[in-house]
């Protein structure tokens, strides 16, 4: 058996455009062409160096292993809310047809930087299945119409990073179970929407149980309910890599 490299530690990103095999060939055109240059524009905004990503590009989205040292924490806390401005102006005054819309799905983990085929490790198949989620397609399609974005990250990012420096608020996040049975994937992870409440919203899609505490025994303290997606209808390890904000996934100078 041939030896096998050694992996390294990595953020992943996988980027999907909501209802893209939807359009038609005229539209995808277009739609994947908007798409590169919103991710370009938000790079530059970031001063991130889009180059220094190692791409796997599809046609609906990427998905994007980052350099060693760009910061999980800037990353989590200023990606989304980029494109979510970005989106906004390129939507304006569009069609339905016209509208670009993106799920983002972030994690981190090891991954092996030269297969043959794209980039083996866990990692990289977590992202995958969250963006592909149904609980986040649904976020776009039923419970937020007029959002451009929505972001999942996974239960060990929302601790080690959402949780602990508070650039976003936590509180505005709902914990979701992420799904794909003909996959073999259910893991807990977390949903974020720009400019709403997905916590709350999410709380009161839930139906009480009998044993819930009325609201004025439940306090401020109790975390939102878990949102599964229903199929018939249709802290984390600690972080490696460094937490500044500086970096977003420069290469190398």
């Amino acid at each position: 058996m041939p030896a096998i490299s050694d992996p390294s530690r990595r953020i992943v990103i996988s980027v999907d455009m909501a209802d893209y095999s939807k359009r038609n060939n005229w539209l995808q055109y277009e739609a994947q062409k908007d798409f590169h240059r919103i991710m370009d524009e938000a790079a530059e905004e970031l001063a991130v160096d889009r180059p220094a990503w190692m791409q796997q590009q599809a046609g609906d989205g990427e998905l994007a292993v980052l350099p060693a040292e760009a910061s999980e924490r800037a990353l989590v806390a200023k990606l989304t809310p980029t494109l979510d401005k970005l989106l906004r102006q390129h939507n304006l005054g569009r069609s339905p047809a016209g509208r670009v819309r993106l799920r983002v799905a972030i994690h981190q983990g090891l991954v092996h930087l030269d297969g043959s085929n794209g980039f083996p490790g866990e990692a990289v198949v977590t992202v995958s299945r969250l963006v592909d989620s149904p609980v986040i397609k649904d976020a776009l399609r039923n419970r937020f119409p007029h959002a451009d974005v929505a972001l999942i990250v996974s239960d060990q990012l929302y601790n080690d990073v959402v949780c602990q420096y508070h650039d976003l608020r936590p509180d505005l996040f709902q914990k979701v179970l992420a799904e794909l049975p003909d996959k073999g994937f259910a893991q807990p992870a977390w949903l974020y929407v720009p400019n709403e409440n997905a916590a709350q919203d999410g709380a009161r899609e839930q139906s009480p149980r009998p044993d819930d505490p009325s609201p004025s025994e439940a306090g401020t303290s109790k975390p939102p309910p878990v949102q599964r997606w229903d199929h018939n209808k249709a802290s984390g390890p600690t972080i490696f890599g460094n937490h500044g904000t500086q970096n977003l996934g420069r290469g190398p100078r």
